[in-house]
């Protein structure tokens, strides 16, 4: 074997890791946006779920935003 075949699968390995932690990152982005919108509308709104709405969105945002980065990164 050449040292190429060698290194390939722990060049995937390495990949598969990173892209699992980049879907946990994104999950926890996204959660931790969810409760942000959940207390801001427990504090400042009367039963209209408005926060938690703009949260969740701006919580997708900036995870697709990381993903990207972090996908053109490994590239």
């Amino acid at each position: 074997m050449s040292n190429n075949q060698k290194q390939e699968p722990k060049n995937q390995l390495k990949n598969a890791a990173v892209l699992i932690g980049i879907a946990i990152q994104m999950g926890v982005t996204i959660y931790l946006f969810v409760l942000l919108g959940k207390f801001l509308d427990s504090k400042f709104n009367d039963g209209n779920k408005l926060y938690i709405i703009i949260m969740t969105l701006m919580g997708v945002a900036i995870s697709l935003y990381s993903v990207i980065k972090q996908v053109n990164r490994i590239k």
